[in-house]
C-alpha cells in the first residue's frame, strides 16, 4: 500500500524554520523524505539545523538565510533553492513578526506595518515567486502558519490578529485561483505552542493557571504538534484539501 505522507523527492522551503514550528516542521518532512531548505535570518541558525538533520537524514536539508522583510532576499531564495536543490514543491510561510503588545488604539504606524509587511506581504511575495514553477509542474502545496488569533479578537494581540486573519483569507483566494493547476493552499492555525515566539505567553504563571486548569486537554501544544498538520497538507494525504484553515489548538477554540 501507498504510503499517503511519504514526501520522497520533494523540495519543500520552509521559512523561519532554525527554531519552534518552522524546525519541527522541517524535521518531520525530512523524515517523510523531503529534501527541506532551512531558511530564517542568521545563517549559522540555518545551517546548526540543516546539519542536525543531515546527522539523521544525510543530504537532506540545505541552509539558506533569508530574511522576509527583504523581497530581494526572498527572490534569492528561491533561486538558489531552484539552483541548488531543486524546483520548489512545497513552500511552508511559518516565518511572522509582532513588534508589539497592546491595544490597537496606541499601536504606532510603523508597528502595525511591520506586523502586515512581516505575516502578510512576505507570504504573498514567496507565494509569488514559486507559483510559476508549480503552475508548470500541475503540481505544488502552498502552506500559511497562522493562527487561532485570527479566529477571534484580542486586547493585546489586535495587529497580530488581524494579520493572521488575512492569512486565512490568502491561502482561500489561492486556492479559487490556482487549484486548476493542481495546487493545493491552506493554512494551519496553532492554539499556544511551546515556542520562543510565544515565551510570554507560556511563562505567564497566570496564563498556565488558566490553561493547567480550563484548557479542554489540560496543556499547551508543542511545536511538533503543529508539524502533523503541516506533513498532511504537504503530501498525498491532503491531496484534496485546498483553501483550508486547519485548527490545531488542543480544543481552545471551541
Amino acid at each position: 500500500m501507498t504510503d499517503l505522507f511519504d514526501l520522497t523527492g520533494k523540495v519543500a522551503v520552509i521559512t523561519g524554520s532554525s527554531r519552534g514550528i518552522g524546525r519541527a516542521s522541517a524535521e518531520a518532512m525530512a523524515e517523510r523524505g523531503a529534501r527541506v531548505v532551512i531558511s530564517s535570518r542568521k545563517q549559522d541558525a540555518c545551517e546548526a539545523v540543516a546539519d542536525a538533520i543531515n546527522a539523521r537524514h544525510p543530504g537532506a536539508a540545505t541552509a539558506i538565510a533569508a530574511t522576509i522583510s527583504s523581497k530581494t532576499a526572498l527572490e534569492e531564495l528561491v533561486t538558489q533553492t531552484q539552483a541548488t536543490v531543486g524546483p520548489i514543491d512545497i513552500l511552508v510561510c511559518n516565518a511572522a513578526s509582532n513588534p508589539y503588545y497592546g491595544p490597537m488604539s496606541a499601536i504606532s504606524d510603523d508597528a502595525f506595518r511591520k506586523i502586515l509587511d512581516n505575516n502578510i506581504l512576505s507570504n504573498h511575495w514567496l507565494i509569488q515567486l514559486c507559483l510559476p514553477g508549480m503552475i508548470e509542474r500541475r503540481d505544488g502545496a502552498i502552506i500559511v502558519v497562522s493562527s487561532v488569533g485570527g479566529l477571534r479578537g484580542s486586547e493585546t494581540l489586535g495587529g497580530y490578529c488581524i494579520s493572521k486573519a488575512a492569512d486565512m483569507q490568502l491561502v482561500r483566494n489561492l486556492a479559487v485561483e490556482v487549484g486548476r493547476h493542481n495546487i493545493r493552499a491552506n493554512s494551519v492555525a496553532p492554539g499556544l505552542i511551546r515556542t520562543d515566539m510565544a515565551r510570554a505567553l507560556w511563562e505567564n504563571p497566570v496564563n498556565m493557571e488558566r490553561y493547567n486548569t480550563q484548557h479542554p486537554m489540560r496543556r499547551i501544544g508543542e511545536a511538533m504538534e503543529i508539524a502533523g498538520a503541516v506533513v498532511f497538507l504537504a503530501s498525498r494525504a491532503g491531496s484534496y484539501v485546498n483553501g483550508q484553515t486547519i485548527v490545531v489548538d488542543g480544543g481552545s477554540t471551541i
